[in-house]
């Protein structure tokens, strides 16, 4: 007579439960990727606007600072990526553009623990119509520009593709600013609470 054995050998576990074959856990990265991301490769969760804090200090600082004095500013505010950006502008008029290309390279650093301290994740809009993200955007074109000006090519192509993720405007607005010996005039008036300094518009 045929017997039935009932002990592990049966399907069971040595606690008497059922065996299924073990699955290893979707990590979360994996998870996020399929809900963020079509399969053509479109982020499918819009990301959260950036909004760095205002520097009223560094403004006023810049406001009162003449060309040969902004050193003066960034050694005050060496955190603050609008103060290396008004430097990195100020040595790129003058013909400097390798010390440009420096001055922008600080400013863009400072300008990413900016954006991290405020809660970025390496994408999503950083909006020039709120005026404290305007210094790191600045300080990205600058960098930008020096970039294509020593012909890295590589980097320009890449700061062109982060400044258009930040924001599409930027490229356009700050190629068509003019920047003189006394400050910055943009194409069409600036506000009284832009937050740069721009002489003769305010």
């Amino acid at each position: 007579m045929a017997r039935f054995r009932t002990g592990p050998a049966a399907g069971r576990g040595r606690r008497g439960h059922p065996r299924f074959p073990l699955r290893r856990p979707v990590r979360r990265g994996a998870v996020r990727a399929l809900l963020g991301s079509s399969v053509t490769g479109d982020n499918l969760i819009e990301q959260p606007e950036t909004l760095l804090p205002a520097e009223p200090e560094v403004i006023e600082a810049l406001r009162r600072a003449e060309s040969g004095s902004i050193s003066g500013v960034v050694e005050a505010h060496p955190t603050s990526s609008l103060a290396w950006a008004v430097l990195a502008d100020a040595t790129h008029l003058e013909g400097r553009t390798l010390e440009s290309y420096a001055y922008a390279r600080v400013g863009y650093h400072r300008g990413l623990d900016a954006l991290r301290k405020a809660g970025w994740h390496g994408q999503g809009p950083v909006r020039w119509t709120h005026e404290p993200n305007r210094g790191v955007l600045r300080a990205l074109y600058a960098l930008r520009r020096a970039a294509g000006e020593i012909n890295e090519q590589n980097e320009f192509e890449r700061l062109t593709t982060f400044l258009n993720g930040a924001d599409p405007t930027v490229i356009s607005r700050l190629d068509q600013e003019t920047i003189t010996p006394d400050g910055y005039r943009a194409t069409d008036p600036a506000p009284p609470t832009e937050a740069f300094f721009i002489r003769g518009e305010n």
